[in-house]
């Protein structure tokens, strides 16, 4: 039988460790209670071979693709209603074909586990005048009920599978009810964020020439209620296709409908289409039968529709929900995202991991960076996820989480979006608990999961990710192709996952798709990072590739700079950009917005120069250190490098940067004008 032992050297290993010492390390207990040591022992004894720890599993999986894949179709338990005739058809990306013959349905996967009575979903909304967190939670039964009312009356409005409908929605029970119905019918889904403005809701969706239109009045930011019925209404107004309107009162409950065009498609509230009970069904479809279209950031063009397949995001959910969340019935799981981040979609399989999932809407800022983790406390969560710089904020401002709440059940960290800074590892451990694994992920709307991430075989070290996934043929290659070992390389996968999109949206002939992932290296997704794998296949994530700095001919990561800026008390946050000038000259310049109470005085500058000089190298000193008013970012989080940097070619403003798909337009236009000063002085 296979014995699993944890990998690395114990916790407090010697801080000369050339990759770092360890902040954390699973108990044996720990480790023999995981799913993943389970699985591994019953993979073991399946194969016929030994998987002693993570390396073995990751290896195999890479080399034995359809076997590691069939594996995983067993042990978490996909519910098909016809089985698969082999793996997959093909080998070469993109184009393999999954699991030929299956048939299932992603939201009967969802909603299959648990009682009637236990609670599926913790709902909650930032506190607003007065009134505290006021957990509301729905059961399953109530989830059931509602999403097999509501896939009835999708079917009776006429919607059949392969149709579209899109929503408008914040993170609450209406949109998850309701992407599990237009699953459940075989439609395909799509949802906006209503912190989205009408501009860029309208780039999303009106591609999809959606059958039916499923929206909010207003949603909660900042203590304040956000009215959006006039977008509502200018959104259903710019999409022709419409035959049905679903309007959800949420933010102003009691007022009369929005002024719907009247000779439009017909309206109808939430009760309306909830309120007759239907017994559930659900459209058996393909494997590879379309799911949902989920958006690139489109900073710079038409946002990319990318479409996911019924069953490659089930089994890479829930691969990655029972194997590395290691979720299980009794867990709680909280995730920070708004309906805009692939972190929304991704969170479903929570639900058919068998746990509860948390849904939080408003801002993670109101009243103060603390309100996140009251919730993780409040709901006992075992599982908590949210953006790294979310976890800076609450580092800057001197939230200290275990202070303010019991934080006893949470067990796991995630923490995705951006690489968190080195200094915000020993912060979680004094801040939160010392017994806690940390999990800095990394993956991307484009396969809606992860390529690298932790388990808890795996020991914690500060701005390291734990290594790659299993089933995730990783690897960092140079300019030629070839791979490097630590050494700066471009994220590639060799070997194809399921959940890889099926194509792009409106790319008929695949050339986008091509030209977005498999360039230059034909059948090699490159996923646009600088990475560096060592030889432990520990990971760290550099940045975009397509906002590399290459200074003298050597790549700079910008998570360097971020890293050691950031982690002044005087920096509330930065950004880096490198800019190739005609005649061979290279433009470094860095953007720094000064925390509050401080200013970028020549102190300060000087103070950077030198943290940048000593923990990094002359080469990260920039050539010029500037003081921003804000770091503008797209509408998920990430910071505006490529916009920028273009800017600061000389490509407009209109070309640079689509500002329908930015957090503030305004700072965006600053950089504009900063770039175009820049320019004129140089003449």
């Amino acid at each position: 039988m296979t014995q699993v032992t944890p990998a690395g050297p114990p916790a407090g290993a010697p801080a000369d460790d050339p990759l770092g010492p360890v902040l954390w390390q699973a108990s044996p207990e720990r480790v023999a209670e995981s799913t993943m040591a389970a699985f591994l022992t019953w993979l073991g004894e399946r194969e016929g071979r030994d998987f002693s720890d993570h390396d073995a599993l990751w290896a195999w999986s890479t080399e034995e693709v359809d076997r590691f894949w069939a594996a995983v179709w067993d042990f978490v338990g996909i519910n098909a209603s016809a089985p698969y005739t082999a793996v997959r058809e093909g080998d070469t990306m993109p184009g393999v074909r999954w699991f030929p013959g299956a048939r299932l349905n992603f939201a009967e996967q969802c909603l299959r586990p648990g009682a009637d009575d236990e609670t599926a979903l913790i709902c909650l909304r930032e506190p607003h005048a007065g009134v505290p967190l006021a957990p509301r939670n729905l059961t399953r039964g109530d989830v059931r009920r509602d999403t097999a009312a509501f896939a009835a009356w999708l079917r009776a409005a006429g919607v059949q599978p392969g149709d579209r409908v899109a929503a408008y929605l914040p993170n609450i029970e209406h949109a998850v009810i309701a992407a599990l119905a237009v699953a459940a019918v075989g439609a395909v889904w799509a949802v906006g964020s209503p912190d989205f403005g009408a501009d860029g809701t309208i780039a999303r969706l009106s591609q999809l020439e959606p059958t039916v239109l499923i929206v909010i009045d207003g949603y909660h930011w900042n203590g304040r209620t956000m009215d959006r019925r006039d977008v509502a209404v200018r959104l259903a107004g710019s999409l022709p296709t419409l035959r049905q309107i679903v309007h959800v009162p949420y933010a102003f409950p009691s007022e009369a409908l929005p002024p719907y065009a009247t000779d439009g498609p017909a309206v109808s509230t939430w009760a309306d289409a909830t309120a007759t009970e239907a017994p559930p069904e659900f459209a058996q479809v393909d494997f590879s039968h379309p799911l949902w279209v989920l958006f690139t950031s489109g900073t710079t063009g038409l946002p990319k529709g990318l479409v996911h397949g019924h069953g490659g995001i089930t089994l890479e959910g829930m691969k990655w929900g029972r194997l590395y969340i290691d979720l299980r019935p009794e867990d709680t799981y909280f995730v920070y995202t708004t309906t805009g981040w692939v972190l929304w979609n991704a969170q479903l399989m929570g639900l058919a991991c068998g746990a509860t999932v948390v849904l939080y809407e408003g801002s993670p800022g109101h009243p103060d960076f603390g309100v996140l983790w009251e919730v993780a406390g409040m709901t006992k969560a075992r599982a908590f996820f949210l953006g790294a710089a979310l976890v800076t904020a609450a580092q800057n401002v001197g939230i200290v989480p275990k202070d303010r709440v019991d934080l006893s059940a949470l067990r796991t960290l995630l923490v995705s979006g951006s690489a968190l800074p080195t200094a915000g590892y020993p912060w979680v451990y004094e801040n939160v608990s010392s017994d806690l694994r940390l999990d800095s992920t990394s993956g991307g709307t484009d396969i809606c999961g992860c390529f690298v991430g932790g388990n808890d075989l795996l020991p914690v070290r500060a701005g390291r990710i734990a290594g790659p996934i299993a089933g995730v043929a990783l690897s960092a290659w140079d300019d030629d192709g070839k791979p490097v070992v630590g050494e700066l390389g471009e994220l590639v996968v060799t070997e194809p996952m399921p959940s890889m999109p099926l194509y792009l949206w409106n790319d008929p002939d695949g050339v986008r798709h091509q030209e977005s992932y498999f360039e230059p290296w034909p059948g090699v997704w490159r996923h646009g990072d600088w990475i560096t794998m060592e030889t432990d296949n520990s990971v760290v994530i550099h940045g975009r590739s397509d906002a590399t700095l290459n200074r003298d001919g050597v790549r700079l990561g910008s998570s360097d700079f971020y890293g050691v800026v950031e982690a002044l008390p005087e920096v509330a946050e930065t950004l880096v950009v490198g800019v190739e000038q005609p005649g061979g000259g290279y433009y470094l310049p860095l953007f720094v917005v000064p925390a509050a109470g401080h200013v970028l005085d020549e102190a300060l500058i000087d103070k950077i120069k030198k943290e940048l000089r000593t923990k990094r190298t002359p080469r990260h000193v920039p050539d010029e250190i500037i003081a921003a008013p804000a770091i503008p970012h797209t509408l998920t989080g990430k910071r505006l490098e490529v916009p920028v940097k273009r800017m600061l070619q000389g490509i407009p403003l209109e070309k640079a940067a689509n500002l329908a798909a930015v957090d503030n337009p305004d700072v965006v236009r600053w950089y504009a004008e900063f770039a175009a000063a820049k320019l004129a002085a140089k003449g």
